[in-house]
Formats: C-alpha cells, structure tokens, sequence
C-alpha cells in the first residue's frame, strides 16, 4: 500500500505539476469555499465567492451584519444556499461568541481540539473539517472525497464502503505529515477525478493506468 500511495502520487505530479489548490486569499475565505463546496462544482462555488468578493461581504463583520436572505443571494451559484446560508451564518456567530472572532485563536488549538470543534459545528462533516484544517490552519490533515474513494477502490486498494476516517488513515500512514504534500495530492486526485476517474472510467491514458 505505501509503495501505491507513493507512486500514485508520483505519477500525477509527473503528468500534471502543482495544481496550486485551494483557491482562497484568506483563511475566512478557505473555511468559507469549504462549506460553499458541499455537494456542487468548485466553478459554482467560484461564482458565489466572487458575488461575496464585490459586495464587500468577505469579513466577519459583514457576514455578521448582512441578513439571511442577503446571503442567500450572494451564494445562491454554489445550490443548497438556504442550508449553506444557515451552516455559514452559525459559524461565524460561533467564532464571534466563542473565540472573539479571532482565526488566530480558534486556530491555536492543537489539531485534534481544532478538529473536534470544527465537527462540532452545524453542517461540518469530516470532509469539510478537514479541508478547512489543511488549506486554512495549515494542519497535516489529508482530505478525503469522492475522487479519493474511487480511485482507491477501482484500483483495489479500499472497500467502496471504507469509512472516511479509514481511509484517511490510508494516507496519513503511508506519506510524511506534509501540509503541502497533502494539500497536493488532494489536488492531483481531484484533477484525476474529472479526467479520468470519474462515475464513467475513463482509463486511456491516465496516468494510473499502469497500476491497473
């Protein structure tokens, strides 16, 4: 397992190079794209971040400020924006009431605190708090999705019913705790996932293929 998980790796960044993933400028925003990215495409998510961008809503303070419905309408692009609206709403009241509105202290947990609190959170699942752990606190944490579990198992290498959790543990054991190390990986496997590996395999070519 450690030599595919190495060597996978390997292959797609010869393919590929740097995918230069997340997109964010801010960690507010990383937590933000996190949550946005549930259940869409990352170009809807883009849509929504650039309405947030030109209405100045990219802030504590205007998240705080603007209505429900207000943010409704900024991220209607990214689906689901009624439920998205209330799971961002809720999360900047929390980091407002309970860490004075400060990244800086909510990311002065150690990561096993961070990650339990961020799963504490309405509408934060495993994936989620991982993404905001790796791109916004900048933890070793490996992010796991859809593209991960596919691959993995179509190459054999996992049940298509794993828990997430085991197979996160896949790679945190087989691969240095490397904030960019993982931070590209996920990358590359989301890369593959649209090329290649998607609900129709499409294997000519990919750069997997020879683990076949």
């Amino acid at each position: 397992m450690n030599t595919f998980i190495r060597q996978s790796y390997d292959a797609m960044f010869s393919r590929w190079g740097e995918q230069h993933w997340w997109p964010g400028r801010t960690r507010l925003e990383m937590m933000l794209g996190a949550v946005l990215t549930q259940n869409t495409a990352w170009k809807n998510v883009e849509k929504a971040i650039s309405n947030l961008r030109k209405n100045n809503a990219m802030s504590f303070q205007a998240l705080e400020n603007a209505s429900q419905e207000q943010v409704v309408e900024w991220i209607r692009p990214a689906g689901y924006f009624n439920q998205k609206t209330d799971y961002i709403k809720r999360m900047i009241e929390t980091i407002r009431r309970d860490f004075d509105g400060s990244l800086t202290r909510l990311f002065a947990l150690d990561t096993p605190t961070l990650r339990k609190e961020l799963l504490s959170w309405k509408g934060i699942g495993p994936e989620t708090a991982d993404s905001m752990l790796l791109y916004a606190a900048k933890r070793p944490v490996f992010v796991v999705d859809a593209y991960t579990k596919r691959f993995l198992s179509r190459h054999g290498w996992c049940d298509p019913n794993a828990s997430y959790d085991s197979v996160a543990r896949r790679f945190t054991a087989n691969l240095p705790e490397d904030v960019q190390l993982f931070n590209e990986y996920h990358a590359l496997i989301v890369r593959l996932g649209k090329e290649h590996c998607n609900t129709k395999p499409r294997c000519e070519g990919c750069p997997l293929q020879v683990f076949l």
